[in-house]
Protein backbone atom coordinates (compact mmCIF):
# COMPACT_ATOMS: atom_id res chain seq x y z
CA UNK A 1 0.00 0.00 0.00
CA UNK A 2 1.54 3.32 -1.03
CA UNK A 3 1.12 6.46 1.55
CA UNK A 4 -1.51 8.32 -1.08
CA UNK A 5 -3.60 5.10 -0.37
CA UNK A 6 -3.34 5.17 3.60
CA UNK A 7 -6.25 6.61 5.12
CA UNK A 8 -5.26 10.70 6.02
CA UNK A 9 -5.41 10.92 10.15
CA UNK A 10 -7.41 13.49 11.56
CA UNK A 11 -4.29 15.76 11.83
CA UNK A 12 -3.97 16.31 8.29
CA UNK A 13 -7.66 17.52 6.76
CA UNK A 14 -10.24 19.94 8.71
CA UNK A 15 -13.30 18.33 10.38
CA UNK A 16 -15.39 19.07 7.63
CA UNK A 17 -13.65 16.32 4.80
CA UNK A 18 -14.69 13.38 7.14
CA UNK A 19 -17.41 13.73 5.64
CA UNK A 20 -15.31 13.12 1.86
CA UNK A 21 -12.73 10.96 3.70
CA UNK A 22 -15.73 8.65 4.66
CA UNK A 23 -17.26 8.41 0.87
CA UNK A 24 -14.15 7.72 -0.39
CA UNK A 25 -14.23 4.81 2.35
CA UNK A 26 -17.15 3.49 2.11
CA UNK A 27 -17.03 3.71 -2.24
CA UNK A 28 -13.97 1.45 -1.87
CA UNK A 29 -15.13 -1.13 0.54
CA UNK A 30 -16.65 -4.12 -1.27
CA UNK A 31 -15.62 -3.04 -4.73
CA UNK A 32 -12.61 -4.45 -6.67
CA UNK A 33 -11.08 -1.10 -6.72
CA UNK A 34 -7.66 -1.12 -4.86
CA UNK A 35 -6.61 1.83 -4.11
CA UNK A 36 -7.83 5.82 -4.18
CA UNK A 37 -6.35 6.31 -7.81
CA UNK A 38 -8.11 3.42 -9.28
CA UNK A 39 -11.10 4.66 -7.46
CA UNK A 40 -10.76 8.25 -9.08
CA UNK A 41 -10.25 6.47 -12.23
CA UNK A 42 -12.95 4.76 -12.63
CA UNK A 43 -15.57 7.52 -11.13
CA UNK A 44 -16.81 9.13 -14.20
CA UNK A 45 -17.09 5.87 -15.96
CA UNK A 46 -19.93 5.48 -13.41
CA UNK A 47 -20.64 9.22 -13.70
CA UNK A 48 -21.71 8.23 -17.36
CA UNK A 49 -23.60 5.15 -16.56
CA UNK A 50 -25.53 6.47 -14.06
CA UNK A 51 -26.83 9.50 -16.53
CA UNK A 52 -27.17 7.77 -19.49
CA UNK A 53 -30.02 8.67 -21.13
CA UNK A 54 -31.77 10.67 -18.29
CA UNK A 55 -34.17 13.02 -19.67
CA UNK A 56 -33.35 17.00 -19.87
CA UNK A 57 -36.53 17.35 -17.81
CA UNK A 58 -34.07 15.83 -14.85
CA UNK A 59 -31.37 17.16 -15.46
CA UNK A 60 -33.03 20.86 -15.07
CA UNK A 61 -34.88 19.82 -11.73
CA UNK A 62 -33.81 19.58 -8.26
CA UNK A 63 -34.90 16.53 -6.39
CA UNK A 64 -36.87 18.45 -3.50
CA UNK A 65 -37.64 22.39 -3.20
CA UNK A 66 -34.36 24.41 -2.63
CA UNK A 67 -32.22 21.49 -3.64
CA UNK A 68 -29.74 22.63 -6.78
CA UNK A 69 -30.57 20.59 -10.30
CA UNK A 70 -28.74 17.77 -11.39
CA UNK A 71 -27.12 20.36 -13.38
CA UNK A 72 -25.99 22.79 -10.50
CA UNK A 73 -24.96 19.57 -8.36
CA UNK A 74 -23.02 18.14 -11.76
CA UNK A 75 -21.32 21.38 -12.21
CA UNK A 76 -20.59 21.94 -9.00
CA UNK A 77 -18.49 18.76 -8.64
CA UNK A 78 -16.15 20.37 -11.47
CA UNK A 79 -15.71 23.62 -9.42
CA UNK A 80 -15.05 22.05 -6.10
CA UNK A 81 -12.32 19.45 -7.96
CA UNK A 82 -10.88 22.33 -9.80
CA UNK A 83 -10.53 24.16 -5.88
CA UNK A 84 -9.26 21.05 -4.25
CA UNK A 85 -7.03 19.96 -7.29
CA UNK A 86 -5.34 23.74 -7.26
CA UNK A 87 -4.79 23.47 -3.41
CA UNK A 88 -3.24 20.04 -4.00
CA UNK A 89 -0.91 21.83 -6.62
CA UNK A 90 0.08 23.95 -4.12
CA UNK A 91 0.45 21.79 -0.92
CA UNK A 92 1.89 19.19 -3.23
CA UNK A 93 4.97 21.80 -4.49
CA UNK A 94 5.25 22.58 -0.56
CA UNK A 95 3.53 26.03 -0.79
CA UNK A 96 3.16 27.21 3.05
CA UNK A 97 0.65 30.18 1.88
CA UNK A 98 -2.83 29.26 3.43
CA UNK A 99 -4.81 29.35 0.85
CA UNK A 100 -8.35 31.14 1.15
CA UNK A 101 -11.96 29.29 1.59
CA UNK A 102 -14.85 29.68 -1.14
CA UNK A 103 -18.37 29.77 -0.77
CA UNK A 104 -19.75 27.35 -3.20
CA UNK A 105 -23.38 28.01 -2.61
CA UNK A 106 -22.89 31.46 -3.90
CA UNK A 107 -20.93 29.69 -7.44
CA UNK A 108 -23.81 27.62 -8.49
CA UNK A 109 -26.29 30.74 -9.75
CA UNK A 110 -23.01 31.93 -11.27
CA UNK A 111 -22.94 27.99 -13.44
CA UNK A 112 -26.04 29.10 -16.00
CA UNK A 113 -26.56 25.55 -15.28
CA UNK A 114 -30.17 26.23 -16.72
CA UNK A 115 -28.25 27.10 -20.32
CA UNK A 116 -26.38 23.82 -20.31
CA UNK A 117 -26.91 20.44 -21.79
CA UNK A 118 -25.96 17.10 -19.76
CA UNK A 119 -23.09 16.33 -22.37
CA UNK A 120 -21.16 19.44 -22.28
CA UNK A 121 -21.47 19.00 -18.61
CA UNK A 122 -19.96 15.47 -18.33
CA UNK A 123 -17.74 16.68 -21.09
CA UNK A 124 -16.57 19.35 -18.47
CA UNK A 125 -16.25 16.61 -15.87
CA UNK A 126 -13.98 14.60 -18.07
CA UNK A 127 -11.82 17.07 -19.04
CA UNK A 128 -11.46 18.34 -14.78
CA UNK A 129 -10.85 14.99 -14.08
CA UNK A 130 -8.12 14.27 -16.31
CA UNK A 131 -6.11 17.15 -15.12
CA UNK A 132 -6.88 15.76 -11.70
CA UNK A 133 -5.43 12.19 -12.43
CA UNK A 134 -2.35 13.74 -14.74
CA UNK A 135 -1.29 15.82 -10.94
CA UNK A 136 -2.15 12.82 -8.63
CA UNK A 137 -0.27 10.57 -10.99
CA UNK A 138 2.78 12.95 -10.97
CA UNK A 139 3.19 12.99 -6.89
CA UNK A 140 5.36 10.81 -5.15
CA UNK A 141 5.51 10.37 -0.93
CA UNK A 142 7.24 13.15 -0.59
CA UNK A 143 4.52 15.66 -2.30
CA UNK A 144 1.97 12.98 -1.01
CA UNK A 145 3.11 13.86 2.40
CA UNK A 146 3.08 17.49 2.59
CA UNK A 147 0.99 19.87 4.26
CA UNK A 148 -0.08 22.98 4.02
CA UNK A 149 -3.21 24.89 5.07
CA UNK A 150 -6.43 25.84 3.30
CA UNK A 151 -9.64 27.43 4.75
CA UNK A 152 -7.91 28.17 7.91
CA UNK A 153 -6.92 24.15 8.78
CA UNK A 154 -4.18 22.22 8.00
CA UNK A 155 -4.17 19.84 5.21
CA UNK A 156 -2.32 17.23 3.67
CA UNK A 157 -1.64 16.68 -0.28
CA UNK A 158 -2.87 13.15 0.74
CA UNK A 159 -6.07 14.58 2.19
CA UNK A 160 -6.75 15.76 -0.99
CA UNK A 161 -6.96 13.26 -2.99
CA UNK A 162 -8.87 11.75 -0.80
CA UNK A 163 -11.22 14.51 -0.39
CA UNK A 164 -11.58 15.01 -4.34
CA UNK A 165 -12.30 11.12 -4.78
CA UNK A 166 -15.02 11.71 -1.68
CA UNK A 167 -16.83 14.82 -2.76
CA UNK A 168 -17.18 12.78 -6.32
CA UNK A 169 -18.32 9.56 -4.35
CA UNK A 170 -20.71 11.55 -2.52
CA UNK A 171 -22.40 13.37 -5.37
CA UNK A 172 -23.02 10.08 -6.97
CA UNK A 173 -24.56 8.72 -4.56
CA UNK A 174 -26.70 11.64 -4.45
CA UNK A 175 -27.07 11.01 -8.43
CA UNK A 176 -28.23 7.70 -7.89
CA UNK A 177 -30.36 7.68 -4.93
CA UNK A 178 -32.09 11.38 -4.95
CA UNK A 179 -32.49 12.35 -8.52
CA UNK A 180 -32.82 9.38 -10.54
CA UNK A 181 -34.51 7.33 -7.88
CA UNK A 182 -37.62 8.43 -8.80
CA UNK A 183 -36.83 8.85 -12.82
Amino acid sequence: MTPLDTRPSAAEHAPFALTYIDATANALTGTTRASVRALLEGQVGTLHTLTRGVDAAIVHRGYAPDKWTLAESLIHVADVERVFAYRLLRIARADKTPLPGFDHDAWVPETRAARRELVDILTEIDTVRAATLALVRSLDEAAVLQIGTASGHPVSARALVWMIAGHFAHHLDLVRTRYLAEA
